[in-house]
């Protein structure tokens, strides 16, 4: 079941609120001893949180489905980037993660019971029957309020924690697959970024733009690269094309991707993450890049950070022609204090 984004948390008592955690959507599926972790894409996930199986196994009934959240808690808060390291394609550094940085279960929603199939159940049921279930660390169900009051301060508080907003179901509302019948609100700020670079559009037409290359000055003065932004309509994308043009110009003489765009190049300060360097979430995707000249502004909204990225791809809002590129540093990015999580996760991790 999935969610659709709203700008608040809505009105009325026709709601339970709960955290929205940043980690792996997954679901539980235990018959007996067999135990299979399925992601949000039907693809398994057993092989790499091997440490879940056990305590699945002892606490969860002998046959039942759940779905919940895979994530992993590091000094007080949750940790996106030490989850993506776990989905590793060998057996032994798997096993030597499992052990470093283990991971929990958030559990936030009952579909079967038994041989009772709970979909078709009003939410407010289903809950019910969740927090009958017995469980302990590594195992967690997630909290839940009707009080709007009480998920707006989870709102404000746990996003230092890592929790990527407040979500809300109908007291009502029956589990439905693919459908957006939940909501979700989550955070979102504007920043100035430096465009320095481009990618085509993934159809490969190159009249069409298809993403823009964004960094931030370091306190070292070197351009780190922080993301993207995209969603433009297609003749954004022709209209983008036509305005780049000339900032492609000799866009490599100074530029401070140099190296990257050119391999047998040298620079001084190189960004320490490379805008077309290939990832275990990008195998086989066109990540190369056009330079150019870091002379441009530009306005874009994001939710949150990952480390010192954008966790999603950033939302354009305008140019910013009033603004200089060397003011577009971290230092003007909102940092949320941590916030430790001991109220969501009272009895350890």
């Amino acid at each position: 079941m999935l969610a659709k984004r709203v700008a608040e948390l809505p009105l009325g008592e026709d709601w339970i609120f709960e955290p929205k955690w940043d980690g792996f959507r997954a679901l539980v599926f235990r018959d007996g001893d067999e135990i299979l972790i399925q992601s949000r894409d039907e693809k398994p996930l057993d092989r790499y949180f091997p440490e879940l199986h056990a305590p699945l196994r002892s606490m969860l009934p002998g046959r039942c489905v759940l779905d919940g959240e895979i994530v992993i808690v590091k000094n007080d808060g949750l940790d996106f980037d030490s989850l993506q390291l776990r989905l590793h394609p060998a057996a032994s550094r798997v096993k030597l993660l499992s052990g470093q940085i283990p991971a929990s279960f958030v559990f936030f929603d009952l579909l079967c019971l038994g041989d009772r199939d709970l979909r078709s159940e009003p939410f407010e049921s289903r809950r019910r029957e969740l927090e009958l279930l017995r469980v302990s660390p590594p195992i967690h169900m997630t909290p839940a309020t009707r009080d709007r009051s009480i998920a707006a301060d989870w709102f404000r508080r746990f996003e230092g924690a890592g929790l990527d907003g407040v979500i809300a179901k109908p007291i009502s509302g029956t589990y439905e697959p693919n459908k957006r019948v939940i909501l979700k609100v989550k955070h979102e700020r504007d920043c100035d970024c430096v465009v320095a670079g481009f990618r085509w559009h993934k159809k490969g037409d190159r009249t069409l733009v298809g993403s823009l290359l964004l960094g931030l000055f370091d306190d070292g003065g070197a351009l780190q690269h922080v993301g993207v932004c995209a969603s433009f309509s297609n003749s954004k994308r022709l209209e983008l094309a036509e305005f780049l043009k000339p900032y492609r110009e000799d866009a490599l003489v100074s530029h401070p991707w140099k190296a990257w765009a050119e391999p047998e190049a040298m620079s001084g300060e190189e960004p320490k993450r490379m805008p077309g360097g290939q990832s275990r979430w990008s195998q086989g995707k066109d990540l190369s890049w056009e330079p150019l000249r870091p002379e441009l502004v530009v306005e874009v909204a994001y939710d949150h950070m990952q480390g010192s990225r954008f966790r999603h791809t950033a939302q354009f809002r305008r140019w910013r022609t009033d603004k200089k590129p060397s003011d577009c540093t971290y230092e003007q990015l909102e940092v949320v204090p941590p916030q430790e999580l001991a109220e969501i996760f009272p009895s350890g991790r």
